[in-house]
Formats: C-alpha cells, structure tokens, sequence
C-alpha cells in the first residue's frame, strides 16, 4: 500500500488526485509550498488559475468536474453547487454542462461563478457526487423551479424519481425548508399531478398510438399511492406502466416497479407493464388487450 505522502509535490499531488486535479491557495500553502513557489509555478504553467485562488494542478485538458470543483472551492466552506450544475452533475438534466453556480453562507463576487447566498444549507439538503460536494436532489428541484419551464421541471422530477427514488413528500420537505423559493407553486403542481407532462419517445408513441385507435387517453406522470405511475385511467380503473431498458436495468428500478404494481393492484386497479417492443415494434396485441380494457367513446 502507498505510504503518507512526504514531500510537498507528493501531498499536492494527494490533494489534486482526490479532488478532480484542483487545490486551493491554502491548501498549497498548508502543504508546504511558499508563496513565492505557488507564483513560479503559476508562471511555469504547472499551476493554472481557474478561480481567484483556486489552481488545476498541472493539466488543462476539459474537465465539467474540474470546474465545478473550482468554482465550489472558491467559494469557502460550506459551500455547494447548485441550480442548473448540480442538476447536470446529478444527470437531472441533459444537455451541455451550465455555468457553475454555487450556493454558500457568505456573499461572494467571483468572475465566473453565480453565487447565492444562504447562511446555512440543512444538512438534509446537502450531498456529493463525484466527490463534489452538492445540493440534494430534492433541493435541486427546488431551486430549478425558479428557472425552468414547467416542462423541464417536470422531466427533472421524473429523473430524480428514477434514478434516485425521489418522492414527492421529499421535495416537498424541501421545499418546506426554503419558505422564500422561486416557482414554489410550479413545482407544487407538477409533484402533485396537476400537469399533463409527456417524458420520453416511448410514451409519445403509445400516446400516439392511443389516439389513432381511438381509446381514452390517460394522465400521465402522476402520483398514485407512493409512487408516480407512467399512465392511469381512474375512470377505467386501469394503471399502465411503459417500462424502457435504460429506466429499468437496475435492482432499485425493479423493486420499484413491483411496489407500483402492488399499489395498482392495491386500489383495485387493472394493471399492465408494456415494452419497447410492445409500443413500437409489434403493438398489435397491446392494442388488443387495451381494447378490451378501454371501451372506445361514443
């Protein structure tokens, strides 16, 4: 096993290799390098300033990682990304990476950063990912609310409930916490159902489909019981579940799934799981089967 690192290059090399290959001018400083040393290499290039006071040790190849880690370093302890980054970091949303913004108990004017001000984050509102230290995912949501459509807030819900069991009653703490929250009511309605929202290609396709056979479509996205459900006819007492690989490959994913179809059954619903395969490839009997379980209108 390596030994304690010894020498100063040794222990910056520790901190770089922990820390997405970023440190900070105190902790170059407590590592044994002089000021006047930090200088030289900053001249040198072996050193690159990212943010006031915060270096990449040594390399300038891209990194997201790197730069949110920067950005969080600049600002001080106790410090975490936020908004729109930490929803990226989170996979919450897709897309290019955004601008860091970080949130931190202090006011702080950094080029380059967006800082928001809170004097003390709950710890129930605080994570890492990727060693970087983050909002939760239900205070992402959160704060997301102020700056998405209702739309792209609604996909962001629908993310953190798949890929981290996120619930409704969790944001909704969340939200509690924060009184002052920007689209406070946009995130209510969408957690609580009271936005119609299609979320992926599987369900425009089934949602198509639905249509051009002339069945009754469902709501889509909402909660029923403990979990939101793909699509429910309350009148027809019928929930379905669209179940794609890349959602459902995983063991939380699966117990999941078979929690919402005990719920299903639970309220006396029908229920019924459909594929890919079933929507896009051979709908022929799904439609059949729905047929007989929706009654075209009149």
């Amino acid at each position: 096993m390596p030994g304690k690192p010894r020498t100063v290059d040794e222990k910056i090399a520790a901190i770089a290799n922990r820390d997405h290959g970023v440190a900070t001018r105190k902790e170059l400083l407590d590592a044994g390098l002089r000021e006047w040393a930090i200088e030289a290499r900053v001249a040198r290039g072996s050193l690159l300033p990212v943010f006031r006071g915060v270096y990449r040790v040594g390399h300038k190849a891209p990194s997201t990682n790197a730069t949110y880690m920067a950005a969080v370093k600049a600002c001080g302890e106790k410090a975490f990304l936020s908004g729109p980054p930490a929803a990226h970091l989170l996979r919450l949303l897709k897309g290019a990476a955004p601008p860091p913004e970080v949130t931190a108990p202090t006011e702080r004017r950094i080029e380059g950063i967006k800082v928001r001000r809170c004097r003390k984050l709950d710890a129930r509102d605080t994570t890492t990912c990727r060693g970087i230290p983050v909002t939760s995912v239900a205070r992402t949501l959160v704060d997301l609310a102020g700056v998405l459509t209702r739309d792209e807030l609604a996909r962001a819900c629908h993310e953190a409930g798949v890929r981290y069991g996120t619930t409704p009653a969790e944001v909704d703490a969340a939200l509690a916490r924060c009184p002052n929250a920007r689209g406070a009511a946009k995130l209510k309605a969408v957690l609580h159902g009271d936005v119609h929202v299609t979320l992926s290609r599987l369900e425009k396709r089934f949602l198509r489909l639905l249509r051009k056979h002339r069945l009754p479509l469902p709501e889509t996205n909402r909660p029923a019981g403990s979990h939101r459900v793909d699509c429910r006819w309350p009148d027809h007492e019928l929930t379905v579940e669209l179940d794609s690989y890349t959602y459902h490959r995983s063991r939380h994913a699966w117990e999941q799934d078979r929690h919402r179809e005990r719920e299903a059954y639970l309220r006396g619903d029908e229920f019924r799981r459909y594929t890919w395969g079933d929507v896009f490839e051979n709908p022929r009997l799904m439609l059949r089967e729905l047929g007989a379980l929706l009654p075209k209108p009149s």
